[in-house]
């Protein structure tokens, strides 16, 4: 039998997530949203995604809600993830989990930890020192002992991704005129780029 090419029409909330959520790249993407990453030219670069897919998964999660897009006064574009968005979050940390126990025999890739005290989160998300369950932005990302630097790109984007931060902190780099137009989906691309 035939899998069908979308499963909208189910009765079952898992296709239905499936059918947002499933495609290639689009947990990548929003997994990068909560480390940061904001603008279509750090998206593309950090993932080494194609610029047409970016586009039409950037375009594509808005239109769900998932993220938001902001023009800024510069013309530049952002992307932040929406209430929606930041509720795939337990989505991601139980991949990335997953991900440790069965891919990363020298531990974790990427540790947790509540930033108002630096303890340890568990897989469920509970501070090991105070026992709360952290709330996103109260979420410190650092690289843990599975993580391998030799792997890494030496970028200004993945070097702060590296760097120990919060969850939905923007990455902040200063906007370069080639960069100016990134992310104006729809809109032409300067001559010479591709």
């Amino acid at each position: 039998m035939t899998l069908p090419s979308t499963y909208a029409d189910r009765n079952c909330s898992l296709a239905r997530s499936l059918e947002i959520v499933g495609e290639r790249w689009t947990l990548l993407i929003i997994r990068d949203a909560f480390f940061g990453v904001r603008r279509f030219g750090d998206f593309a670069a950090q993932l080494k995604i194609p610029r047409a897919v970016l586009t039409s998964r950037l375009k594509f999660l808005v239109q769900e809600g998932v993220l938001t897009r902001d023009d800024d006064a510069s013309g530049g574009v952002e992307y932040r993830l929406t209430a929606k968005g930041i509720g795939l979050w337990s989505v991601i940390r139980a991949l990335m989990n997953w991900g440790d126990t069965f891919y990363s025999p020298s531990g974790v890739k990427r540790a947790e930890r509540h930033d108002q005290d630096g303890g340890l989160l568990d897989h469920e998300g509970r501070c090991e020192d105070c026992g709360l369950a952290v709330p996103v932005p109260e979420i410190r990302i650092e690289p843990g002992p599975g993580f391998d630097l030799t792997d890494s790109d030496h970028d200004p984007v993945s070097d702060a991704i590296r760097t120990p931060r919060r969850l939905l902190e923007p990455i902040m780099r200063p906007r370069t005129l080639a960069a100016a137009g990134e992310g104006d989906l729809g809109a032409p691309r300067a001559a010479g780029r591709a």
